[in-house]
């Protein structure tokens, strides 16, 4: 069952970062309630001007190298006190992708549903916190640093922000379900300190 309200976590990291696909601005935010994500919400980590990476001619037509991008490798952190259940690493982080280059990219979309919540999420956490269970995607390979079973603090390192399973660019994917199984799961609510940003918003932390 969700609780009353939205679970209110801490922003999992810190610098700065621009929001995207936000339930504040639509419910599905990323337009599917597949696999618990009706409340999921992203963020891109960027640099002082706003931008992720210099976009170039170049990678208006060609994928990226995610070692190009400002966030790459930064800290993500536990948003609240709890229980992991769940610490999936080993999956690749693969070039970003913007300009045409997306298209197709988002064109192999079916593939990644296909091979279910791992092929969507690539290296993630899951952590249950009061009975909802927290989980951060997109991880770097080789990065996770707590296993299930253990229990972490607000504001513990959990891995690096990375480019894998169903992303164009790095960066991290928040979503809170009633179960610690994606496929089975309904999505809960989420806000961050008492509020939600918008889409666009850029946080600093």
């Amino acid at each position: 069952m969700n609780p009353a309200g939205p679970v209110d976590l801490a922003y999992p990291f810190t610098g700065t970062w621009l929001v995207q696909n936000s339930p504040a601005d639509r419910v599905p935010s990323h337009g599917t309630r597949l696999f618990a994500t009706s409340f999921a919400i992203d963020f891109t980590p960027v640099d002082a001007s706003g931008q992720s990476a210099p976009v170039t001619l170049a990678s208006l037509f060609r994928s990226e190298q995610p070692e190009r991008f400002a966030g790459f490798g930064r800290a993500v952190m536990a948003p609240a006190s709890g229980l992991v259940r769940a610490a999936r690493d080993g999956e690749p982080d693969h070039a970003a992708f913007r300009g045409f280059p997306s298209i197709g990219y988002a064109a192999t979309q079916a593939r990644r549903v296909r091979e279910g919540w791992v092929g969507l999420a690539g290296n993630h956490v899951i952590i249950e916190v009061g009975g909802v269970f927290i989980a951060l995607c997109h991880l770097k390979r080789g990065s996770i640093c707590v296993q299930p079973g253990q229990l972490v603090r607000s504001g513990e390192p959990v891995g690096r922000c990375g480019n894998s399973g169903n992303s164009t660019e790095p960066h991290v994917h928040v979503q809170a379900m009633d179960s610690a199984d994606p496929g089975q799961a309904s999505a809960v609510p989420v806000s961050f300190a008492g509020g939600l940003p918008r889409n666009g918003t850029v946080v600093a932390v």
